[in-house]
């Protein structure tokens, strides 16, 4: 994307997002989209346009392995604030991406080495009628350097691409990350990661506005967000 683009899509676009947790009595609650404005963050590392439609991003289509992890379960709403009103998004293109409990990335490494052609915990998902997409993933592990997070990406399809509404990151309340770091297979790395507040990211990018509070449930965490794109 060049300067005049990306300055264009800034112009046009401001993400508003809330996190809110899910009852746990239910798999997913009703909501009303919630606008608050935020800043938009950087890509960060290792975005792959995988092709890849999928709910459930646990596994590798290359090696067929299920990443290990303490389950999660991710709600997205994507609204498009208009005239003061946020509206459901249908039909967005929803990216995300994140690194495994040991704190590696698929699709990255050498030319032909395994990892390269891997791409578990990458997925995408079209937003439905309601502007929602359900993911299933891991609880995301560490690496040296960044606070626990997931990168995501809002695309729209296009005649000549897909064109580019945010790109963020989200981040997880930190007295549950402690708790889901207390067992396999985290439990050997479970000390050394950065604090929110430690990650530059994070700081200079309002990462209070991106941040889960995932609650338990018989089956791991449930966590939703509500983002909105400002398209007036």
């Amino acid at each position: 994307m060049n300067d005049i683009d990306q300055s264009r899509r800034r112009a046009l676009v401001k993400l508003a997002a809330s996190s809110m947790a899910l009852s746990t009595g239910s798999a997913w609650a009703r909501m009303t989209p919630t606008c608050i404005l935020t800043p938009e963050q950087t890509e960060g590392p290792y975005f792959l346009d995988t092709k890849l439609e999928r709910s459930d991003i646990r596994s590798d289509p290359y090696t067929g392995r299920t990443s290990a992890g303490v389950p999660l379960y991710l709600q997205l709403q994507v609204t498009a604030v208009q005239n003061g009103q946020c509206q459901a998004l249908q039909g967005a293109i929803v990216d995300i991406w994140h690194c495994d409990a040991m704190g590696i990335y698929s699709g990255v490494g050498d030319s032909g080495s395994t990892n390269a052609q891997q791409q578990f915990l990458r997925g995408y998902q079209i937003t439905s009628q309601t502007g929602k997409v359900n993911f299933v993933t891991i609880y995301p592990g560490w690496y040296p350097g960044r606070a626990v997070h997931i990168h995501f990406k809002v695309r729209t399809p296009t005649r000549s691409g897909k064109a580019e509404l945010l790109t963020s990151q989200l981040y997880f309340a930190e007295a549950v990350t402690q708790e889901v770091y207390q067992q396999q297979p985290y439990l050997e790395r479970a000390i050394g990661f950065d604090r929110n507040e430690q990650d530059g990211i994070y700081r200079s990018g309002n990462g209070k506005q991106l941040l889960l509070k995932p609650e338990k449930d018989r089956r791991g965490y449930i966590a939703v967000f509500n983002m909105g794109l400002n398209l007036s």
